[in-house]
């Protein structure tokens, strides 16, 4: 397989940006609050030099095969990472409402049957099977995970959770990738391998994830805004609550007791 120049700079750009974002990770110490964003992060980098030590040392079906087993990787990384990031939204104090709960597991249910129905009806122009594959594997990906990033932040709306800080930039720089991803695969499908139409789509969608992997790198190194006080008014009525809770307790207690 020839690479072009720029093949090979974005090459090295995505493999030095993500060993950057991981010293982000560790320096800023978001590691241990992100952990599946951070292995996946860390899986792109040795995926990175895995292929291009096949690409140049290895044979086409080699390449294959380590491609798809490290996709199929990559995308259970991500599917955690959508996990991950929607326990820090809709599980704020350590469990999930059961209204909210039920929600996401329609919205996976959802997600993975549209995504499926489109790649089913994708019909990539090419003749070689194996291109055929790759374009409609990371079409299913692309909407799969546009879907759920999109869906997450409706439900979030709906049941009135906010994002914190950056919770919210990890998913909107995936949120971004994984809908320019769709609209690339698209382009894929509808225009095949042919021409320079193929390459400048691909060259498109690696732009794209190198602009979201310095977006990341920017927003993690910042510290999360400090958290808004409690109304004095708003504070008082917490304080009342509890005391009247205390109260009441104590009550049934001598109740029982009596």
């Amino acid at each position: 397989m020839q690479l072009t120049g720029l093949d090979l700079l974005f090459w090295a750009a995505g493999f030095y940006s993500h060993i950057v974002l991981l010293l982000v990770l560790g320096t800023r110490r978001r590691a241990s609050e992100f952990p599946f964003f951070t292995t996946l992060i860390a899986s792109n980098v040795l995926r990175t030099a895995t292929l291009y030590l096949i690409i140049h040392h290895g044979t086409k079906h080699e390449y294959f095969y380590t491609y798809w087993s490290l996709a199929a990787v990559d995308m259970t990384l991500q599917f955690c990472v959508v996990y991950e990031m929607a326990s820090h939204v809709f599980r704020p104090l350590g469990g999930w409402a059961p209204d909210v709960r039920k929600s996401i597991v329609w919205l996976l249910i959802g997600s993975i049957t549209i995504a499926s129905a489109l790649t089913c009806l994708a019909k990539p122009d090419t003749q070689i099977w194996v291109r055929s594959i790759v374009i409609r594997g990371n079409f299913f990906s692309s909407a799969l995970m546009s879907e759920l990033f999109v869906g997450m932040i409706a439900l979030s709306v709906t049941v009135g959770l906010p994002w914190k800080t950056h919770v919210a930039r990890i998913s909107q720089g995936l949120g971004v990738y994984s809908i320019i991803g769709v609209l690339t695969e698209a382009g894929h499908n509808l225009f095949g391998t042919h021409s320079q139409i193929f390459a400048t789509l691909s060259h498109l969608r690696i732009a794209t994830y190198l602009i979201c992997i310095w977006y990341w790198n920017i927003m993690l190194w910042r510290n999360a805004p400090a958290p808004r006080e409690l109304p004095e008014e708003m504070r008082i009525q917490l304080f009342t609550l509890q005391r009247t809770a205390e109260y009441d307790l104590r009550k049934f207690k001598n109740s029982r007791r009596g």
